[in-house]
């Protein structure tokens, strides 16, 4: 079924194709609105008839879904709009905000039902039970585990964290859904609220999933790093050509999916052809394009390579390694007037270290200025890669 639906609406084409992209998106959350809006008819039938807050309760809850998939579907088709004047780099963070919103809708809605259950529990009503009741709720299981294999589909073709986002609340939905059964059936023969009861477990699911839905959709608009797999495969790309002897800083601009920029130093040989090594870096952009999709900007870092220098290196390397292991320099460069000898260099260290970048510095100083004579002036940076 999944694969038929995808046959029929969405076009060929790669992942981070917009036009893919964007189908994708609106076949996910037209379907997610069909499905949810067929499931808040039937259960606030049988919630009301049955008197069950749960029943009524998880209908809401589809209901909310129902409109997280409208947004869904006007994130995408406002995502796929092509660049202006106005954003240049296209519209595709949209999307990220439609997950957030998405996500939002789902805490809001577990608190909703977390007091309307408790409200059960302080002051009960009984509960009648039917097997109409019964059988919409298992129909109602049935189809949000299709939803979720559905949407889970959808989002690893096109890596959308606003459909995953959808796919995980499917999965909650699941088990919030089976959380009402088993408390209608049980709920024949016991007195306790066990109704009520069910309403706040089915809100705590909601609310969990719904809080991991947030955390996985704002990371893309406050800025998260390149992952170590593109990033290495860069790294890798750059290396290959032989006037590149190094390359740091690099850095992952995300516009949303399909519309990225990735920058960086390349270390080359003071003395090389200017001309010869900017034609050098302008091929390794149009290389970097070509391959992963990716609009690169590289700035050239000339530096010395002779045997001072390198003697130099290789002392700051120990002196910086000491700090941390996963520590690392570049930018070093040597000056020295009559009797001023400084080197120059950038430390790039962990996050979460104890001693703070101000500490971290003045020990390089000091072990650097001890060794060797150097006055070291330097600059501590963090990494923009995930380690």
């Amino acid at each position: 079924m999944s694969e038929l639906l995808l046959r029929l609406f969405v076009p060929k084409g790669a992942p981070d194709d917009p036009k893919v992209r964007s189908r994708c998106g609106q076949l996910s959350g037209i379907t997610g609105i069909i499905v949810n809006i067929l499931l808040v008819a039937g259960k606030l039938t049988v919630g009301i008839i049955a008197g069950s807050v749960a029943i009524i309760a998880d209908a809401i809850n589809n209901l909310s879904d129902a409109a997280s998939s409208v947004i869904t579907v006007a994130g995408f088709k406002l995502a796929g709009q092509k660049p202006d004047k106005e954003h240049p780099f296209g519209h595709g963070r949209i999307e990220y905000i439609a997950g957030l919103i998405v996500s939002v809708l789902i805490i809001f809605m577990g608190f909703e039902l977390a007091w309307s259950s408790v409200e059960k529990i302080i002051t009960p009503e009984e509960t009648i039970f039917s097997y109409a009741a019964m059988g919409v709720l298992i129909a109602a299981i049935l189809a949000k585990v299709w939803l979720f294999y559905f949407n889970r589909k959808i989002a690893k073709r096109i890596n959308s964290a606003s459909i995953a986002a959808t796919a995980t609340d499917s999965l909650s939905d699941v088990i919030a859904t089976s959380v009402v059964l088993i408390a209608l059936i049980a709920g024949q023969y016991t007195t306790f609220p066990i109704d009520g009861v069910a309403g706040v477990i089915v809100a705590l699911f909601i609310f969990k999933s719904g809080w991991g839905a947030v955390k996985s959709t704002q990371a893309p608009l406050l800025g998260r790093p390149m992952s170590k797999e593109l990033a290495d495969a860069i790294d890798k790309l750059a290396l290959e050509h032989e006037n590149i002897l190094g390359i740091h800083d690099l850095i992952y601009h995300d516009y949303g999916p399909g519309r990225a920029i990735v920058t960086f130093h390349a270390e080359v040989p003071a003395d090389g052809n200017l001309i010869e090594t900017h034609a050098m870096i302008d091929h390794v952009e149009r290389e970097i394009h070509d391959k992963f999709g990716i609009e690169a900007v590289i700035h050239m870092d000339p530096i010395v390579i002779d045997g001072d220098t390198e003697e130099v290196r290789e002392l700051v390397e120990g002196v910086v390694k000491e700090i941390n292991p996963d520590a690392t320099i570049h930018d070093l460069r040597i000056a020295e007037w009559d009797k001023i000898h400084n080197v120059y260099f950038d430390v790039i260290v962990p996050y979460g270290l104890e001693m703070s970048d101000k500490d971290i510095a003045e020990k390089i100083k000091e072990e650097i200025l001890k060794r060797s004579g150097f006055n070291a002036v330097l600059h501590v940076e963090h990494p923009f890669v995930e380690s």
